[in-house]
């Protein structure tokens, strides 16, 4: 049973609706730069074709659960994204406080929302067999 639970064969997970439904009424996101065509939370996203870590997300209003397996490029490309004006980046990640791009990018430099329990992704059966956090990044000075 705990194999079937703490196995995966994706890292990509989708969001709750609950979960981005709550952050999109507080956020008002605009751009998605991690989805497919099938889980896309907003209008404007970009697939694995489009590749979101090459793309300007300046000025937008990012929702962002990227694939786990690729979270520290995507914590630093929304670390870096959100020094943009008027930008704002969040995330939903694993709660990984041990990894470098948590001390390098996150502590100190983000706001920080651990999420009580595990989430249940749309995708699976199971809760999650990690704990999340959303992770918000807003360019200095920003008006959002």
């Amino acid at each position: 049973m705990n194999d079937v639970i703490y196995s995966s064969n994706t890292d990509e997970w989708s969001t709750p609706d609950d979960v981005f439904n709550a952050l999109d009424e507080e956020f008002h996101f605009n751009l998605d730069p991690c989805a497919t065509a099938i889980n896309a939370k907003c209008e404007r996203y970009y697939t694995i074709l489009n590749d979101g870590l090459k793309q300007d997300w300046g000025g937008s209003v990012v929702f962002c659960n990227p694939p786990y397996s690729e979270a520290a490029k995507w914590v630093e490309k929304a670390y870096r994204e959100s020094q943009k004006p008027n930008t704002v980046v969040v995330m939903l990640i694993p709660s990984r406080t041990d990894t470098r791009y948590f001390h390098d990018y996150i502590w100190h430099r983000s706001e920080i929302r651990f999420i009580k329990g595990r989430l249940r992704f749309s995708n699976s059966k199971h809760n999650a067999p990690f704990p999340s956090m959303v992770v918000i990044f807003r360019s200095p000075g920003g008006t959002r």
